[in-house]
C-alpha cells in the first residue's frame, strides 16, 4: 500500500473514531434519550464489523482464486470463443455467469477484473457484476428457503436481472476500457505485465507450477482489494452502530417512506447476499413487500463494501455510475409496486 493510501486509511479511522467521541457525548443531550457509552459502542462497532468480516471474506477469497485461475489457463482467445460480442447475447451472459462462478457481490470484483483483462465485453463485466451478488445458487437457495415461493422471491431474481442487464446495455455504448477502468487495471490490456513470478523462454510450465502461478496472482488479488473492503466495513459498522434502527422502523408502513427507508439500510448493512434474505425476513411483517424487494434487490449492487471495492478497479466516475443507475431503477420499481400494485 503507498504512503498516499496508508495515510487516507489512518484518516478515515481517526475520523470515524472522533465522530463516535463526539456523538457519544452529543447525541443524549440533544435527543434525551440514554444511549450507550463509548465502550458499549466500541464493542459493539466491533462486533458488527467481524460479523460483516466473516460473512463476506471468503467469497472474496474465493473469487481471488478464480481470478487467478482465469489469469493462468484461460487465455483471451478463449474467451473470445466463449463470449458473444453482439450487445444484448452479451449482456445475458453476464447476468447468467453467477451461476457458474457463484463468487458473490465481493468475490465477483476479482473476477471481473481480470476477466476484463483478458478481453470480456464491457456490458457482459458490468452486468456480471450487478448480478452476480442475487443469480447465483447460494443466494437463490438462502431467498427460497427465508421466503419461499411466494412474489418476493421472485420479484428478487426478475428484477435483479433486469435492472443489471439494463445497466449493461447502457454500459454497452462505451465499448472502450479506457474510459472505464483505472489506469494500473489496464497495464495488462495495453500489453503491460503483472506477473508476479516471470517464465524465461518458452519453457512450457507443469500443471503444479501453473498452480501455483494462479495462487501468487490470486494472494495478490485478496490483499489489493481486502484493503477497500476493510475499510468499507469499518465504515459500514460505525454507521449501524451510530444509527438507530428505531428511526428506521417508523416508516415501515408507509408506501414510499420505507422504500427509502430499507434501501438505505440495506447500504449502510453491508451484509452478505448469501444471508441478506434472513437478514430482511423480520422486517417483512412491519416493512410493506415493496421495501423488502428493494432491500433484497439493491444490497448486492449497491452497498458501502462494494462501492469502496469498485473504486479498486474502475475510475469515479463509473462508480458513481455503478451506484446511481441500479438505486434510481430500484427505487422506481419498488414505489411502483407499493404505490401502483397495491401490495
Amino acid at each position: 500500500m503507498s504512503r498516499k493510501k496508508l495515510l487516507s486509511s489512518v484518516m478515515l479511522i481517526l475520523t470515524i473514531l472522533l465522530g463516535t467521541l463526539a456523538l457519544d457525548n452529543l447525541i443524549p443531550l440533544l435527543s434525551g434519550v440514554p444511549m450507550p457509552t463509548l465502550p458499549d459502542l466500541a464493542q459493539t462497532c466491533v462486533t458488527t464489523f467481524l460479523a460483516l468480516f466473516i460473512q463476506v471474506m471468503p467469497f472474496l477469497l474465493f473469487g481471488s482464486i478464480v481470478s487467478g485461475l482465469i489469469e493462468v489457463f484461460i487465455t483471451p482467445d478463449d474467451l473470445a470463443n466463449v463470449i458473444p460480442r453482439a450487445s444484448f447475447p452479451a449482456t445475458l451472459v453476464g447476468a447468467l455467469l453467477g451461476l457458474i462462478f457463484p463468487v458473490g457481490a465481493c468475490g465477483v470484483v476479482p473476477v471481473v477484473r481480470r476477466l476484463y483483462q483478458k478481453g470480456l465485453p464491457v456490458s457482459t463485466g458490468i452486468t456480471f457484476l450487478l448480478s452476480a451478488g442475487a443469480i447465483n445458487p447460494v443466494v437463490i437457495a438462502s431467498t427460497y428457503v427465508a421466503f419461499g415461493l411466494n412474489t418476493v422471491f421472485w420479484a428478487r431474481l426478475g428484477f435483479s436481472l433486469l435492472i443489471a442487464m439494463s445497466v449493461g446495455l447502457v454500459f454497452s455504448v462505451q465499448a472502450s476500457l479506457l474510459h472505464i477502468l483505472r489506469p494500473e487495471v489496464l497495464a495488462p490490456v495495453m500489453g503491460g505485465s503483472q506477473d508476479p513470478m516471470p517464465v524465461a523462454g518458452a519453457q512450457v510450465e507443469s500443471f503444479p507450477d501453473r498452480l501455483q502461478r494462479s495462487l501468487v496472482y490470486a494472494a495478490n488479488e485478496f490483499f489489493d482489494l481486502g484493503r477497500y473492503l476493510v475499510v468499507g466495513l469499518l465504515i459500514a459498522s460505525a454507521l449501524q452502530t451510530l444509527v438507530p434502527q428505531q428511526w428506521l422502523l417508523e416508516f415501515g408502513s408507509r408506501p414510499a417512506e420505507s422504500v427509502f427507508a430499507l434501501t438505505s439500510m440495506t447500504y449502510v448493512l453491508s451484509a452478505g447476499s448469501s444471508v441478506d434474505a434472513f437478514v430482511a425476513l423480520p422486517y417483512a411483517s412491519t416493512f410493506t413487500p415493496g421495501a423488502i424487494v428493494a432491500f433484497l434487490v439493491l444490497g448486492p449492487m449497491a452497498s458501502i463494501k462494494s462501492t469502496l471495492m469498485f473504486l479498486g478497479v474502475f475510475r469515479r466516475r463509473i462508480v458513481f455510475y455503478l451506484f446511481l443507475l441500479p438505486l434510481l431503477a430500484t427505487l422506481a420499481i419498488s414505489l411502483a409496486l407499493n404505490l401502483r400494485l397495491g401490495w
